[in-house]
């Protein structure tokens, strides 16, 4: 071999490396924006329960960052709830000591929003002015800091529905919200499994496979937004039996809502009773996965991520079982019990959502490395 081929071999296998070692970086820090959406969700799921996401009423993206510092600054926030219905209707009375634990969770929220954008957009900015994201990669981070600005506005979207006529949150805009953010932690979660270093499996593998992959995670979505419908309509504090619904398995008054369709986003019992029937729809499509993916694969690789899957969406149906029955003792007031365990449904459905992603991510494998000019 001639010197200079040896050099130019030399050059290519140190700019693969450096090319691996810069994704290992922004796939660590993808992470850790993926584990501070699962800490919103859960604050999220939090705010919901505690009935305090109406408690602050303005939109101030900066300077609401800033939560009042006296006593003057307290009554005027405070003055501004009592303008509202959910006051007026709900919490007329409420001592200002009880708003202030409702304002901090919702502050807390909205704080934890604006660290995560800090927590993206810096280091993209540096990472970007360093050299170290590949071309095909700066569109597709561009638009996960524009999912989150969107994130913000949906939010705030969201929070105006409850200010004026109504006591709470319209439950179409809250199932928006909610699944915006599982579908952002998806996104950038997708981005990071795809940098990191996998073994390729056989085309005939992944043709094969591929779709029952992308069943499964379209299924995961559908309970997702379904789970935010229970939540938006407080569903999950009613008909609190399992496996019976209202004494029977298929309950009457699934339909009696006119028009017909509305009883889809309206009628608490049919929201519920949906969002059971897809559980079992994807346990059930969980194990033909994992059934599917060891008849057609050997590979650890793809096969490890199934059982992962299939484990997680078995374990959230049990979770949900448990925080229903949890609720059969609901007394109007979220006991530090039952919001345990909801919280922890509504995270671990997170872990599920993950695992979906991973396992169609172990299928495609890593995204091809591209030589560096």
């Amino acid at each position: 071999m001639s010197i200079s081929a040896t050099h130019t071999s030399d050059a290519k296998l140190k700019s693969e490396a450096e090319i691996a070692r810069d994704r290992a970086y922004i796939r660590w820090w993808l992470y850790g924006v993926c584990l501070l959406i699962l800490a919103m969700v859960v604050v999220g799921g939090a705010t919901r329960l505690t009935e305090s996401g109406l408690s602050i009423t303005e939109w101030k993206p900066i300077h609401g960052a800033i939560p009042p510092l006296s006593l003057a600054e307290w009554q005027e926030e405070f003055e501004k709830y009592r303008q509202i219905p959910e006051y007026q209707l709900i919490n007329k009375g409420m001592s200002l000591e009880e708003f202030k634990f409702i304002f901090w969770w919702e502050w807390g929220h909205r704080l934890l929003g604006r660290f995560i954008g800090v927590a993206f957009f810096v280091p993209l900015a540096i990472f970007w002015m360093q050299g170290r994201l590949e071309p095909f990669l700066k569109p597709r981070l561009v638009f996960g800091l524009f999912l989150g600005g969107l994130q913000g506005a949906v939010g705030w979207w969201m929070v105006a529905s409850g200010l004026v006529e109504r006591t709470d949150v319209s439950q179409y805009r809250l199932a928006t919200h909610l699944t915006l953010a599982f579908f952002i932690f998806a996104y950038l979660f997708w981005i990071a499994r795809r940098l990191a270093p996998k073994q390729d499996t056989e085309p005939v593998e992944r043709d094969r496979l591929l779709p029952v992959g992308y069943l499964v995670l379209a299924l995961v979505f559908v309970q997702l937004f379904l789970g935010g419908l229970v939540a938006g309509l407080n569903a999950g504090f009613t008909y609190n039996t399992w496996p019976l619904m209202d004494g029977d398995l298929v309950p009457s008054g699934l339909l009696s809502i006119s028009p017909w369709w509305l009883n889809f986003f309206e009628n608490v019992l049919t929201v519920q009773f949906q969002h059971r029937v897809t559980a079992y729809l994807l346990v059930a499509a969980g194990f033909y996965l994992v059934w599917r993916t060891c008849r057609v694969s050997s590979s650890k690789s793809v096969r490890l991520p199934a059982f992962h899957l299939g484990a997680f969406i078995f374990l959230q149906m049990v979770m949900g079982i448990v925080t229903l029955l949890g609720f059969g003792t609901f007394t109007g007031q979220v006991s530090m019990h039952q919001l345990g365990t909801a919280l922890f449904h509504q995270g671990f459905a997170v872990f599920v959502l993950a695992a979906a992603v991973d396992y169609i991510a172990s299928l495609k494998g890593q995204y091809p490395i591209r030589q560096r000019a």
